[in-house]
C-alpha cells in the first residue's frame, strides 16, 4: 500500500519538528508543524461523506502519533495523518526547481484521453476550452453533473488513458493503489491540489510523474481561512505549484 510506503517515509523526518496545532474540519483538515527553519502547514481534504461514527484512537495528539495513522481505515486518523505528512513534506520541501504555474500548463495539445479523477469544475472548463474532451470520475454524486461518471467506472476505463490528473483527495480514499495499476498507459499522471503537498521523493518509483499543489507563503491568512471553513480564504494565502516526482 502506498500510504504506509509514505508514512514510513515521513516517520524518518520527524525528529526536531514540533505538533503546534490541528483541526479536522471541512474543507480541510490541517496540521501545523514548527523546526529549526520556521513553520509548515499541511492539508488535506476532509470527506464528510466518508465519515461514520469513528472514534480515534489517538489519545495524546503528536505528530508521530498522528502519521502513524495514516493508514488507518478509520478515514478521520488517516486524514490527520495525512495532513501531519504533508505538513512535514512542506517544511523540507525544495521548490528551487518547481515550476509556479498551474496544473492545466501540463497538459499538451496531443494529450488524448485525459482522466480527471475527482470533478474539479474550473479545471475541467479549462480543458474542455482547450478542445480537451476529459473524462470525469466522480465518487460523491452531489458533485455529479450529465458528463460526470461514477468512479465505480475507473476500474475499467483507467487502462485506456493517456493523462490521468488526480485529486490528492485519493490518498484520502484510499483509492490511489488502484488508480496508478490501472492507469496502465498513461504517459503523464498528476496528484494535484492541496493535498497532494507531498515530497516528490515520497513517490519516486512510482507511476506519478508530477505534484501540482500549493505552498503556503502565508500561515496566519491561510490559517485564518481554515479555521473559518473557507476554501478561498485559505487558498489566498496560497502560490500554486508544479514539480516533478521522478
Amino acid at each position: 500500500m502506498l500510504l504506509s510506503k509514505i508514512k514510513e517515509n515521513a516517520l524518518k523526518l520527524i525528529n526536531g519538528l514540533e505538533l503546534i496545532d490541528f483541526g479536522f474540519a471541512l474543507p480541510y483538515t490541517w496540521v501545523l508543524v514548527e523546526g529549526n527553519e520556521g513553520k509548515a502547514l499541511g492539508v488535506a481534504m476532509t470527506l464528510p461523506e466518508e465519515v461514520q461514527r469513528y472514534t480515534n484512537s489517538v489519545i495524546k495528539p503528536s505528530l508521530e502519533a498522528f502519521i502513524k495513522k495514516a493508514d488507518s481505515l478509520n478515514v478521520i486518523e488517516r486524514t490527520l495523518g495525512l495532513a501531519a505528512i504533508n505538513a512535514v513534506s512542506q517544511y523540507y520541501i525544495d521548490l528551487s526547481e518547481a515550476k509556479w504555474v498551474d496544473v492545466i500548463e501540463l497538459i499538451p495539445e496531443n494529450a488524448g484521453k485525459i482522466a480527471m479523477i475527482g470533478n474539479m469544475p474550473p479545471l475541467v472548463r479549462e480543458l474542455r476550452e482547450r478542445g480537451h474532451k476529459p473524462y470525469v470520475f466522480e465518487r460523491n454524486a452531489r458533485l455529479w453533473d450529465r458528463e460526470t461518471f461514477s468512479d465505480a467506472l475507473e476500474y475499467h476505463l483507467l487502462p485506456e488513458m493517456d493523462a490521468v490528473i488526480a485529486s490528492g483527495s485519493c490518498l484520502v480514499n484510499g483509492t490511489i493503489d488502484m488508480l496508478i495499476d490501472r492507469a496502465k498507459r498513461a504517459r503523464l499522471f498528476v496528484l494535484t491540489g492541496p493535498t497532494a503537498q507531498l515530497l516528490p521523493e515520497f513517490l519516486r518509483g512510482t507511476k506519478v510523474t508530477h505534484l501540482a499543489s500549493m505552498k503556503v507563503v502565508d500561515i496566519e491568512k491561510a490559517l485564518l481561512g481554515l479555521k473559518l471553513g473557507s476554501f478561498r480564504g485559505f487558498e489566498v494565502g496560497n502560490q500554486k505549484y508544479v514539480v516533478k516526482a521522478r
